[in-house]
């Protein structure tokens, strides 16, 4: 991945794409690569394929702006005041058309835009084979899964979002939207297999290529997309496929996982590659945005997502998950080379996710991003790691009236806690929520598709104190399962594109 970023800026500028004077660049999707002097050999192919991640370095993309949809569990508060972030939480329509969200939609596009462009021109470049198939295998990696981020943020049975066909330019005339969900699960099934097809384990990847797709990848959002499709079956049978291969195994302890030194380790399966290196560096934004407002001083935290009480007394003292995932008053950590008492100057609710702390533990932070404004650090996000394999495989099997402690006690072993014997769905739940407290999974996903939002909504949420920090809220499963689409995606496309029942 290092030569990636190294070479993704001559690749974005040979694409033909739009450039600002700032570290960023300025994406416009419908930048269309021109067959006249480009797309002509290996190094037009990789710059080609290292285009696609160049839309993952802006802040909203895997730091601030979806965040704010995840924000909307019952694990976390907005830790500032925040007006448009308040009404996303509340489901309070006003949000829609603000800065927060708006482009999730348009960057995940110029993503599959690119991946398009790969798919369609690759394969005539005279190179080398092995490296023509992992571009190509990218390429379906990431159309598959900017569409799987697409169909579970704005899809459901009324309405899918659109599939764009390869042999039509993105920019010739707005695409309606699918006819539903089911459309999308199909066509990021035929895109995931393809990828899984292509690529080569992350094992045969040269270490400067680390934080590239790999099949196993594929196999676990494969896995995934069949969980939130239902299809209990193909999503256990896809598991098996991963955890039959050998290529992975779960850390012996829980938090070295988010640990700059396991980035790529047995444990891994897709992450968000970021790097602090540079002036800005590149990549996810999240744990300057989770960290402490103004960052006691010393970094600029932006103070965003704190957890809850609900979610720190929902583990067991002896959980040795709790401490990894949650800094409550009075905890010791260390922070920029000391080792200080956990007290916040200014969050909501009074704790602080403790998961991404570790780039800003070491002295001078110097595996923190120079620029406090784009706060990427040397930790790669997890985006789907091997422990969600396991969970998934287990709700799968439930679901299915299977046993699944084999699965469960998989991931208590290293928790401190007693195996279970016959667990149940709601043990599942649970173990879901604690393992990936914080993380992508996506905890309001999970209790949308469960059913479980309107109930677990209703109830306010609190502080370390224990006073109340957010109130009761009105979610309605008929209206709020899904996001309202980005009311500029409606107005470019003159009305092809609809906004969903409920938000209108």
């Amino acid at each position: 991945m290092k030569s990636m970023i190294r070479y993704m800026f001559a690749g974005t500028l040979a694409l033909g794409l739009a450039t600002s004077c700032t570290k960023q660049l300025d994406i416009s999707p419908e930048g269309t690569p021109t067959t006249n002097n480009f797309w002509k050999s290996e190094l037009d192919a990789i710059s080609g394929a290292n285009a696609m991640y160049q839309p993952m370095d802006d802040e909203n993309f895997y730091g601030r702006g979806y965040w704010w949809f995840i924000n909307a569990s019952d694990d976390m508060v907005t830790g500032r005041i925040k007006a448009e972030a308040d009404n996303i939480k509340n489901f309070n329509r006003s949000f829609i058309g603000g800065s927060y969200t708006e482009g999730q939609w348009r960057m995940r596009y110029s993503v599959i835009k690119r991946a398009n462009d790969v798919i369609n021109r690759v394969p005539a470049i005279d190179m080398n084979e092995a490296t023509k198939r992992r571009v190509i295998g990218e390429a379906y990696f990431m159309s598959g899964i900017m569409y799987f981020e697409l169909a579970t943020t704005y899809a459901d049975d009324k309405a899918g979002v659109p599939i764009v066909r390869r042999d039509v330019p993105l920019d010739e005339k707005p695409i309606p939207r699918a006819a539903n969900i089911a459309a999308n699960w199909d066509y990021i099934e035929s895109e995931l297999k393809q990828a899984s097809a292509y690529l080569p384990t992350f094992q045969q990847l040269a270490p400067a290529d680390y934080g590239r797709p790999h099949k196993s990848a594929a196999l676990g959002y494969l896995a995934k997309m069949y969980l939130y499709k239902k299809d209990w079956a193909k999503a256990e049978a896809y598991c098996d496929s991963l955890i039959g291969s050998g290529r992975h195994q779960l850390l012996d302890k829980f938090a070295d996982v988010f640990t700059i030194a396991n980035n790529w380790s047995s444990e891994y399966i897709w992450s968000a590659y970021s790097t602090s290196k540079g002036q800005g560096g590149f990549g996810s934004i999240l744990p300057g945005v989770m960290l402490e407002n103004k960052g006691w001083g010393k970094y600029n935290g932006w103070g965003y997502y704190m957890p809850t009480k609900e979610l720190y007394d929902t583990y067991d003292p002896k959980d040795k998950r709790r401490a990894a995932t949650i800094l409550a008053p009075g905890d010791r950590f260390k922070f920029w080379g000391d080792s200080v008492t956990y007290n916040s100057l200014n969050s909501l609710s009074g704790y602080q996710f403790n998961k991404y702390m570790e780039p800003f533990t070491y002295a001078d932070g110097v595996h923190a991003s120079k620029n406090g404004d784009h706060p990427t650090t040397d930790l790669c996000l997890p985006l789907l790691r091997y422990a969600e394999i396991y969970l998934i495989k287990a709700e799968a099997r439930l679901m299915q009236g299977k046993n699944a402690d084999a699965e469960l006690n998989a991931l208590r072993k290293r928790t401190g806690l007693p195996n279970f014997t016959n667990a149940t769905l709601a043990d599942l739940k649970k173990e879901r929520r604690l393992e990936l407290a914080g993380e992508w999974a996506n905890r309001h996903a999970d209790l949308v598709r469960w059913g479980d939002a309107q109930a677990a909504y209703a109830k306010p949420l609190h502080g370390a104190s224990g006073a109340e920090i957010w109130p009761a809220r009105a979610f309605d499963p008929t209206r709020h399962h899904i996001w309202p689409v980005p009311q500029s995606e409606i107005d470019n496309s003159g009305g092809i594109i609809f906004q969903n029942a409920g938000w209108k």
